[in-house]
């Protein structure tokens, strides 16, 4: 299909639409300040042209602003050039007007957004990145820096390649670069209301709840050799819950709250949940641990939603038992599915955040699977890892920056 032309400059257009009608391509450069931009309209405003296209990025300080016009008479053309330049002078910028027909290339399709995390971010790592982009046969149509802290986030927008494709090139690459890199496809979707569920051990929280109890029976050491062997998929998990829940046996119920006490937090984690829930998305944990804390913690952060197992009590002592369906790897993404359905969320809309082998269908099932810290085998198979100690980087992989994070921070009581 032929793209209809841009009417003559001063007439009612769709303006957006690519053309083979003269345009002009005026580039401001300089120290920024207020007024610029209006400044520059207003010059423009007098030969009656029409904005196709803008774009305005200020860097330490430093305006780049770019606009694509349609061109005026070629009468006028030159007089155009002339006051732009003069305008330009006047404030101490720099102006350059390109001549050319109709609008920007159009976008390729497969278009994706490639997130980089680095901590920190080095000039050689983005290099290999974008070469990397490019033997994919994509193209960088944009670069957006996402947070500077804790982490240095930068968002790639690409067209020209498939995301299943460019994903796994980059995957390897960042392997290789000890970066952290995302790709996710673009569209309305992920703008979308979304669920996060997450895994609790060693992800929301920095501890083993199995260890942590252990250690109030005396048997952490054995507690935890089970633990690290079930984590890297050399056991079966229930086998290996059932195992370390049986050295529980006698110990005292009381010991719940001191547990409860003394869970950490994984840094970030409060920023993440926060954050999630200002923006209007829904938040869960499923754990291969136990529901005497996660329902603590589901009190204490405010989750939409919360499963676990759970230790059998009898006459205030554990009996070394769980009680119900064990929730094991099937059992974490048939949660996953089942909190996406009561929450009216597409599994394509789901995120899944874990770092071990039995997080690994959940991660799997859900539109995006986030490997935190994990294990190699999890890092391999997941859709993406991220490897700093701070949980609310998650956020940059969804698109959110770091200034939208503070912002929510202002809408929480």
């Amino acid at each position: 299909m032929t793209p209809s032309p841009l009417p003559p400059a001063g007439q009612n257009s769709d303006a957006g639409q690519s053309s083979d009608v003269p345009t002009l391509l005026v580039k401001i450069f300089g120290k920024d300040r207020p007024g610029i931009t209006a400044g520059l309209f207003d010059t423009l405003a007098a030969y009656s042209v029409d904005v196709v296209d803008i774009e305005q990025v200020v860097s330490r300080g430093r305006l780049v602003l770019c606009v694509l016009v349609t061109a005026p008479t070629v009468a006028s053309s030159g007089e155009l050039r002339a006051t732009v330049h003069s305008w330009a002078e006047s404030l101490k910028l720099e102006a350059e007007i390109i001549s050319g027909i109709g609008d920007n290339r159009p976008r390729g399709s497969g278009r994706s957004h490639v997130t980089v995390l680095g901590h920190p971010l080095t000039a050689e790592s983005t290099a290999a990145i974008a070469a990397s982009i490019t033997a994919t046969g994509g193209n960088i149509d944009r670069i957006f820096r996402l947070a500077k802290y804790p982490v240095t986030a930068v968002e790639f927008a690409v067209s020209g390649v498939a995301t299943s494709e460019l994903r796994t090139a980059l995957a390897t690459e960042a392997a290789a670069l000890g970066v952290d890199v995302a790709v996710v496809s673009a569209g309305l979707h992920r703008r979308a209301q979304r669920l996060v569920v997450m895994d609790v051990d060693s992800t929301l929280i920095q501890d083993e709840v199995i260890e942590l109890f252990a250690a109030h029976a005396g048997c952490e050491d054995e507690v935890a050799e089970v633990t690290a062997a079930a984590m890297r998929g050399e056991l079966d998990f229930e086998q290996s819950l059932h195992a370390r829940v049986a050295l529980l046996r006698g110990l005292d119920a009381s010991v719940v709250d001191k547990v409860r006490a003394e869970v950490r937090l994984t840094p970030g984690a409060r920023t993440l949940i926060r954050t999630l829930k200002a923006l209007g998305y829904q938040v869960g944990v499923v754990s291969g641990g136990f529901t005497q804390v996660t329902d603590d913690l589901k009190d204490r952060l405010g989750l939409d939603f919360a499963s676990a197992n759970t230790l059998e009590i009898e006459d205030g002592k554990f009996t070394g038992r769980v009680t119900g369906d064990v929730v094991d790897r099937a059992g974490k993404a048939r949660l996953l599915r089942e909190f996406a359905a009561e929450a009216g969320v597409p599994l394509a809309q789901t995120v899944a955040i874990g770092d071990g082998a039995n997080d690994l269908d959940m991660l799997n099932a859900a539109g995006l699977g986030v490997a935190f810290n994990a294990k190699p085998v999890v890092r391999e198979a997941a859709h993406t890892a991220v490897n700093v100690p701070f949980l609310d980087t998650v956020l940059y992989l969804l698109g959110i920056t770091r200034e939208e994070v503070e912002a929510a921070d202002g809408l929480v009581d």
